[in-house]
Parts: C-alpha cells; sequence; structure tokens
C-alpha cells in the first residue's frame, strides 16, 4: 500500500516488547503492527536473533518463546534491502536501525536509545520514545514520511527530545 504507515523498532524495544507483555515497548510494538507495517533489516534481524540469547536471558525466555517472536515479526515485517550508506549515529552500531528506516521509507524510528534520539528528526524521519510513540494520535501522521507534528518535537532544557501536544500543534515550534 503506497500510503501504508511504516515503522522501524529499535533492537531495545523489540527486546524490551518480547519480555515484558505489559510495558510500553510492547504497546508501541502493538499499535505499529496494528496502525502499519514494521520494516527489518537483516542486520536487525541478526541483532534480535542474537541479544536475547546473551547470557543473563535464560531465566525470562525460553528459546521456544523466542523463535516464535522472532518468526511472527519476521513473517508480518517488510524485509528492506539496505543500500543507503548512513553514517549518522554518534554509536555505529546504531547505524544499522537509522539505514533500515531510510532505505524503508519510515515514517519513524521507536527507540530508547538516546544516541538515536538524539538524531530526531533525521532526514524527515521521526525519532520518538515508545511513550511519545504511543501518545501521538495516529490520525495525525501525515502522508509523507514522518509527522508535522513530531517534526516540530521541541527538546527540554536538557536537551531531551519532547514531543508538542497535538492540542496544541498550531503553537508548536520547530527547533
Amino acid at each position: 500500500m503506497p500510503n501504508e504507515l511504516r515503522f522501524v523498532l529499535d533492537t531495545n524495544v523489540m527486546v524490551s516488547a518480547l519480555l515484558l507483555k505489559q510495558s510500553i515497548a510492547r504497546q508501541a510494538f502493538d499499535k505499529a503492527m496494528r496502525v502499519g507495517k514494521l520494516l527489518i533489516s537483516q542486520a536487525t534481524v541478526e541483532e534480535l536473533n542474537a541479544v536475547p540469547r546473551r547470557k543473563g536471558f535464560e531465566p525470562y525466555i525460553t528459546e521456544s518463546e523466542r523463535l516464535e517472536f522472532l518468526g511472527a515479526w519476521v513473517r508480518d515485517a517488510i524485509l528492506i534491502g539496505v543500500t543507503e550508506r548512513v553514517a549518522g549515529c554518534r554509536d555505529p552500531k546504531d547505524d544499522k536501525i537509522s539505514r533500515t528506516g531510510v532505505d524503508g521509507r519510515a515514517h519513524c524510528i521507536v527507540t530508547g536509545d538516546e544516541d538515536l534520539l538524539e538524531l530526531h528528526p533525521f532526514r524527515g524521519i521521526a525519532i520518538p520514545t515508545p511513550r511519545q510513540f504511543l501518545d501521538y494520535p495516529v490520525a495525525d501522521w501525515g502522508e509523507t514520511r514522518g509527522c508535522a507534528g513530531m517534526a516540530g518535537m521541541r527538546r527540554d532544557p536538557g536537551g531531551k527530545a519532547l514531543f508538542p501536544d497535538p492540542k496544541d500543534a498550531e503553537t508548536a515550534k520547530p527547533l
């Protein structure tokens, strides 16, 4: 679908969604699946396959739960062939997420990672936290990549991104 909403969820959001069924991250995952399509790349699939296998995750998730979640995510997502050479993040390991968003023409990249959050907006792609993503009304997403309200996201005195209240959209000032 040409007007379909497209989202990238960072690995930290996906792992939280997998492990914590009632978490904000899980709610963001469910919303993204409900209102649009998730975008994945070979690199993001490999990372989500590897992270829950790390030492310390055994008490929280079984191998069959991990495989079931990973399989559903891969089956329902759009696989993006990454060709763009993106190097905008201060942590180069996070560039795989921004590359997937750019090549997949994502509307937003949902993350809790400060290295990615500080890029907002990145090449027209909004970068909210899971809570910000949940709080932003789906009806306010634009037909183009990103969202007018999210693109005007402000920052608090410490530099942390703040989404405008959708009711105050006409008074929200761009960065």
